[in-house]
């Protein structure tokens, strides 16, 4: 995105933010006539995972908050490149929107899609947090994420970390991880986080960066250690694991997180109204323990253009990623 279109959909955001915070409309659930017609809502994965519960619980409380229907499309494949095309491309009138996350929309470039995601898409709010944590064996002698870099680099090339495929979240995360730390440990990918799972398990790799909710089981029982969280803050349900970066990576920042996006040119005062009420929608107190039972945290409400703010700095941080030395898209896919 260029700096002046930045600054225009700024201006206009805050334009549309003023004028709808001293209008009438603010005070109701509906924005006006919106939506005289059903809304969809396009998932990117098969009906299952954190992605789908999270479109499923945002379609039923927003139909029931504005009496209409909003219905839930998964349009898998290309590992969600088709349900980015069709939102992309789709009239932008409020009545087609895209649930997506980071794996999604970071990983652009191993996607083969024809744009840029910063300037096809008006993101409408980010929802939710899901961090992930990094794992090992208790059979590794180390205890701390500092005792394991120097391990890995005291035995190059020795340790394997296993992932749930090739460009998933936690391959990413593991390929930072040893980008930053100079250590050498060898990719085993799995199909799926169950199976990367039961390996560490069985001894046959080493290292994991699971989902939270894959590992916390096998983490309470003590079956799998626990060295820290990839985000930059601590998860609620583990207040007292330390971040990576608090054990000694700063600056260190791995979230899933999934986010509301619609196309580029749908009028800001649709994008501010269904902010608000998806910002409500988050917060209630059934949503919270819905995201929780499957790994996942609430993100306090937030604007239009603070998600784009937060979007744009995660897609340019994992694009400088994916040009760094000794990285190629190709290792991903």
């Amino acid at each position: 995105m260029s700096r002046e279109t930045g600054m225009t959909y700024a201006y206009t955001m805050l334009a549309a933010l003023a004028a709808y915070a001293t209008s009438s409309c603010a005070q109701q659930t509906r924005p006006g006539s919106y939506p005289d017609k059903p809304v969809r809502l396009i998932v990117g994965t098969a009906p299952s995972g954190g992605l789908d519960v999270t479109a499923r619980i945002v379609a039923h409380k927003l139909g029931e908050r504005w009496n209409s229907s909003i219905v839930v499309e998964n349009r898998g494949g290309a590992s969600g490149g088709i349900a980015m095309e069709l939102v992309a491309y789709a009239n932008p009138d409020g009545y087609t929107m895209l649930i997506a996350g980071t794996q999604t929309m970071v990983a652009t470039p191993l996607r083969r899609v024809s744009f840029d995601v910063r300037k096809v898409y008006a993101p409408i709010v980010r929802m939710t947090s899901s961090p992930y944590v990094l794992v090992i064996s208790p059979a590794l002698p180390v205890a701390t994420v500092k005792e394991l870099i120097a391990y890995a680099k005291g035995k190059p090339g020795v340790l394997n970390y296993g992932s749930s495929g090739n460009g998933t979240l936690g391959h990413l995360a593991a390929e930072l991880f040893k980008s930053l730390t100079g250590t050498d440990m060898v990719h085993v990918p799995y199909k799926g986080a169950v199976p990367s799972i039961i390996a560490l398990l069985g001894g046959q790799i080493h290292v994991l960066f699971s989902s939270a909710i894959s590992a916390m089981p096998n983490m309470k029982s003590g079956r799998l250690k626990a060295l820290g969280v990839t985000s930059s803050q601590r998860m609620q349900a583990l207040p007292d694991l330390q971040t990576i970066a608090e054990a000694g990576m700063p600056g260190f920042d791995v979230n899933n997180w999934y986010g509301l996006l619609a196309p580029a040119g749908t009028p800001a005062h649709l994008l501010l109204a269904i902010n608000r009420e998806v910002g409500q929608i988050m917060m209630l107190p059934d949503v919270k323990e819905k995201l929780a039972a499957d790994g996942g945290e609430a993100v306090a409400p937030n604007t239009p253009p603070e998600f784009r703010n937060y979007m744009v700095a995660e897609v340019s941080k994992w694009e400088k990623f994916f040009r760094s030395p000794g990285m190629s898209v190709e290792m991903f896919r």
